[in-house]
Formats: structure tokens, C-alpha cells, sequence
């Protein structure tokens, strides 16, 4: 299985990066964990309950992270086992980007799974780990909120401060339009009322002599 996909956060990159390397932040993020406990340099225990369609079970497993390049990526490699439901094992590239509105935090994934969970179909599976992975990015985005408000009422204000703007734009654009000629009688101009009156007229004398 390999899937990929980011999220534009309006965090600083550094605040990113602490958040995703705080155990306590991860146990509220990840869909379904109740344990997230350092256990050597770089590497975490983790127990999580998981539901793959009819399957269900309680998987223990490690984390461990390499290629550590503070605050802008890592490697983070896992594998889990889950009894007889079956166990799962891979890796995962982790990249924050900044940019003018905060960062991104883009991600790719390579798993495989065996036991009971591999015989539900790679659909399945693909479709239970997508949503679980946008969950955390949904999780990871309200907990970022809760610690650092100023970041999103800012990155809020910069959006209204924007849509002002475009709309203040349409509306000098809408100004600049040929102005309406404010002598002219059903949109049209009053001296073309006047000629054609004067027409009128003139054949109305004609006639009657």
C-alpha cells in the first residue's frame, strides 16, 4: 500500500515540528490510540484499536524515527502486531514546509499488512488507512488550534483582509463602467426624444397645410 497527502497548517514550522515529536500530542491524534510512551532515543511504544471492516482488534507496536532533519522532516518507520487479526509493518517521510500562511505538512506512506486484516481486500484496507490518516490530519489541526489560537485568528483575519479586498477591487472595476446618461428617458437619450419629437412635428404642420 503507498498513499500520499498534505495539509496546509497555519502554524509556524517549528511549532510543527514539536507537536509531531510530543507523545502526548500523537495519543490525541491518532485515530483509536491509547498509549503513546517513549521507549529509547527516537523510538515510541504505541497501542492502538483498530476496525477494518468485520475485523477488530487491539494492536502493540514501535515507532522509530531516522533520518531526523529538524524542523523540516523525518523518516518514521513502524510495524505493530495485532494477534490474530494479523500485524502491519512500514514507513513513512514526514516534510514541513513553511510558507506565507504557516506550513504544510505532506507526508507519504509505504505498508503492508498480513493475517486476517490482508484477506479483507487491498480496497478495504486502502480505504480504512486513507481515512484514518485524514482523521489525524482533521485531529492534528483542531490540537494545533487549542495550543496556538493567535496563528489561526491571524491566518483568518489575512483571509477576510483579502476577500475585502477583491471585493473592494470589483467594486472600482463596476465604477469605471461608462457612466449612465442621466438625461436619457427609458435609456434613451433625451435629445433623440427631441429630435424625433421635432420630426413629428414638422410632418404634423406638413400635412395639415
Amino acid at each position: 500500500m503507498e498513499m500520499q497527502a498534505s495539509r496546509q497548517l497555519a502554524v509556524t514550522q517549528q511549532q510543527a515540528w514539536d507537536a509531531l515529536n510530543d507523545p502526548a500530542v500523537l495519543k490525541v491524534c491518532i485515530p483509536g490510540c491509547d498509549k503513546v510512551e517513549a521507549s529509547g532515543e527516537n523510538q515510541y511504544a504505541i497501542g492502538m484499536a483498530l476496525k477494518i471492516g468485520p475485523v477488530s482488534a487491539k494492536f502493540k507496536g514501535n515507532i522509530e524515527l531516522t533520518d531526523i532533519n529538524p524542523p523540516a522532516s523525518y523518516k518514521l518507520s513502524f510495524e505493530g502486531q495485532g494477534g490474530p487479526a494479523g500485524f502491519g509493518k512500514g514507513s513513512a517521510a514526514v516534510v514541513l514546509t513553511p510558507n506565507d500562511t504557516g506550513c504544510e505538512l505532506a507526508y507519504s506512506v509505504q505498508a503492508s499488512v498480513g493475517g486476517k486484516v490482508a484477506q479483507l481486500g487491498q480496497r478495504l484496507i486502502d480505504g480504512a488507512a486513507k481515512s484514518m490518516a485524514e482523521d489525524f490530519f482533521k485531529r492534528f489541526d483542531l490540537e494545533m488550534q487549542k495550543q496556538h489560537p493567535e496563528a489561526y485568528a491571524a491566518r483568518d483575519a489575512a483571509a477576510g483582509a483579502s476577500a475585502e479586498a477583491a471585493t473592494h477591487a470589483t467594486t472600482q472595476s463596476a465604477a469605471k463602467t461608462e457612466p449612465v446618461d442621466s438625461t436619457a428617458i427609458a435609456g434613451v437619450p433625451r435629445w433623440i426624444w427631441m429630435l424625433g419629437a421635432s420630426v413629428i412635428l414638422a410632418v404634423s404642420y406638413w400635412l395639415a397645410n
